[in-house]
């Protein structure tokens, strides 16, 4: 499998290193048990010179018309705020790299990227009516500049027919196995052991509900209001004109913002205060009437759809 790394000014150190670690730890197992290489890696850029969002200097090779990778792998920038990134989407070598992409998947080429990568991806509009996942904090961000894809963001990997995305930063792991178990699954499980790291099928339980609400006024006060009211229980009638707003316009900013309604981002917060209670201490049952509900046996059944994780493992978890 020819693999072409796109390494832009700027890119993620962890993620692009981990991304290549991983690809060429896969390689050595292969090469060690006299298999051919499962990875062909070439890693380019748009310009002479990379650096790293941390100064180092990448040795990368231009990009020539002859290139016809089967993947392209794109590792994100270190932008990890919309006030870098939204600048750093308008400069001339992304918008390069974004005719590039174009270009590789009209030749057939599959793309997979992580993180803030996935943005790149969606500059192309090849993500357009497609589902996808991308860096949980710059969900609200994603869905207000991309609105025609269908982003999953408590998801870690959402393979399509153009490729796969991944979530955050160290999501470039997570999509180096997965590339890798494309390959052998064996050698997937054999890297994944060597690097203590295995495929997440979800990053929802690193998600802070708090840090989402920020990104729009009346979302936020929603999330104020809704914290000191989780033992309550939630109507959103009560919750919009305590807010001076109308049920719809809250129900809309919800789904704009967050990608879901306010009874569901209310659960959401109940899950988060839950697992703050329950790492305190706290019995099933109590944890329970703390964010108004009558009984450990649902809570216990949300923080599993939630989180995908049960009590035990959510008290281990948090050790």
């Amino acid at each position: 499998m020819h693999l072409v790394v796109l390494a832009l000014d700027g890119v993620f150190d962890t993620g692009f290193t981990a991304l290549l670690d991983a690809l060429r730890i896969a390689n050595g197992f292969s090469a060690r048990d006299g298999k051919p290489l499962p990875f062909e890696i070439t890693v380019v850029g748009v310009r002479k010179k990379v650096r790293t969002s941390g100064g180092l200097i990448i040795p990368v090779e231009r990009i020539a018309p002859v290139l016809k990778p089967d993947w392209v792998v794109v590792p994100a920038l270190g932008t990890s705020t919309p006030e870098l990134l939204v600048p750093a989407l308008a400069r001339p070598d992304v918008k390069q790299a974004v005719a590039h992409l174009r270009k590789w998947n009209a030749m057939g080429a599959r793309i997979a990227t992580s993180c803030i990568g996935v943005f790149l991806l969606a500059e192309t509009g090849l993500l357009d009516h497609r589902e996808a996942t991308t860096t949980w904090w710059l969900a609200p961000l994603f869905r207000q500049r991309y609105p025609e894809v269908q982003l999953e963001e408590s998801r870690m990997l959402v393979p399509t027919d153009i490729g796969v995305t991944a979530g955050a930063a160290m999501g470039h792991l997570d999509l180096a196995l997965w590339l890798i178990r494309k390959v052998s699954p064996e050698l997937a499980m054999v890297v994944s052991r060597y690097l203590l790291a295995d495929l997440r099928s979800s990053q929802a339980q690193y998600i802070i509900p708090n840090h989402l609400a920020h990104a729009d006024p009346l979302v936020l006060r929603f999330e104020r209001w809704a914290r000191e009211r989780l033992k309550d229980g939630f109507a959103l009638q009560d919750a919009a004109a305590a807010l001076g707003t109308s049920a719809r316009s809250l129900q809309r900013r919800c789904q704009t913002i967050l990608g879901k309604s306010p009874l569901s981002y209310f659960q959401d917060l109940r899950v988060e205060h839950a697992q703050s209670l329950l790492h305190g201490g706290l019995d099933l049952e109590a944890a329970a009437a703390e964010v108004g509900y009558s009984d450990g046996a649902t809570l216990s059944t949300l923080l599993r759809r939630r989180t995908g994780r049960g009590v035990r493992e959510l008290r281990a978890g948090l050790r």
